[in-house]
């Protein structure tokens, strides 16, 4: 383990090495900022199964769904400057689309298009224009704005082919000009290939990860299935996904990086005052049809009483805490549960005072 801890945190770095040494494949990051400074900056463990690449401050990882608020950012600054509405039908931006719905209810996944009807090979993830024309031909799985459901996989194509016909960028140019380049946060959704040598493997997929699926409903198959190889160590540690702009999961990035975006929302460097409250305007609490649980949806965040972010598959996991004042970011390579994430930050909680996360 590398880094450091502000002095107060050193159990933190004892339950962040433990983490560590529990992990039997690759490592981990953790950066915690509050009070204007980094009181956590920590890494440790190797970058590849072999153990031959060490997990340095620099080392990228995949950390699935926590990409999804970087994602949205990017809609709502384009909302921010008056290039699109949130409110208007979503055909206004992408006359083929045959849902009816709007930008808002596609950002708080209220929108319904979370599968594809027709198996489709996981070819069409390197192919924008193909996968874009499958689910502008995709009808909804339920009227648009009377449930909610995670848009697993498209997400990013139904928010990044709005704003490439709008502003004529990729979601990822985008995403690297105007937020994280400026902001300078090592985050990106499609890599270069001077970027490559600094990603870690995923590791893991195991028992653990599919007990965590095993009460989820039918439909998060489905979700997350078609197409194939979102799961597939083969395809996820392979050149071509990680090139690739799938935006709705394979974003790369430290740990510092997630938790600087959420020190940039909180210290108004992104958005407006008043589109940063509508980012985190709680929707109903009301049962989740892919993920299966009661949750409530900002735009693009989940919301709670305690503050909002986004975990991943795997474990990873981003989060501003409003009782703590608090940005917090743990990044895993090793895929599983999110108890490690739990831990580490009930670590955190506890040297601020602040009673452990239920």
């Amino acid at each position: 383990m590398s880094g450091k801890v502000a002095d107060g945190f050193e159990p933190v770095a004892s339950a962040f090495q433990q983490v560590l040494d529990q992990q039997p494949g690759t490592g981990a990051s953790l950066a915690v900022w509050r009070d204007g400074r980094w009181v956590v900056d920590l890494w440790g463990g190797w970058a590849d199964p072999a153990h031959s690449r060490p997990w340095t401050a620099d080392t990228l990882v995949m950390p699935y769904s926590v990409t999804k608020p970087f994602v949205a950012l990017c809609v709502l600054l384009l909302a921010d400057r008056g290039a699109v509405d949130l409110d208007v039908s979503i055909q206004v931006y992408w006359p083929e689309l045959r849902a009816r719905t709007t930008l808002r209810q596609v950002l708080a996944h209220r929108a319904g298009l979370v599968t594809l009807t027709e198996p489709a090979p996981e070819e069409v993830f390197y192919d924008w224009d193909r996968l874009c024309a499958l689910l502008a031909e995709q009808e909804p799985l339920w009227e648009p704005g009377t449930a909610q459901g995670e848009s697993a996989l498209f997400y990013g194509h139904l928010l990044g082919e709005v704003l490439r016909r709008v502003d004529g960028r990729t979601l990822g140019q985008f995403l690297r000009q105007e937020i994280c380049g400026p902001l300078g946060l090592d985050f990106h959704i499609g890599l270069r290939d001077g970027e490559l040598p600094r990603v870690a493997d995923l590791t893991g997929f195991g028992e653990e990860l599919r007990r965590s699926a095993a009460g989820a409903p039918a439909l998060y198959a489905a979700a997350i299935g078609n197409p194939p190889g979102a799961r597939d160590p083969a395809v996820v540690n392979g050149r071509r996904w990680r090139t690739a702009e799938i935006p709705a999961v394979n974003g790369h990035g430290t740990a510092r990086a997630v938790a600087g975006l959420y020190v940039a929302l909180e210290r108004g460097g992104v958005l407006s005052a008043s589109m940063r409250a509508q980012l985190t305007a709680v929707g109903p609490v009301e049962p989740e049809l892919v993920i299966g649980v009661e949750r409530a949806w900002g735009l693009g965040v989940v919301v709670e009483p305690d503050g909002y972010g986004m975990g991943g598959v795997g474990g990873s996991f981003g989060w501003w805490s409003e009782d703590g004042q608090y940005a917090i970011a743990f990044l895993t390579g090793h895929i599983g549960g999110h108890d490690r994430g739990e831990r580490v930050e009930n670590a955190v909680r506890t040297a601020l005072g602040l009673p452990p996360l239920q």
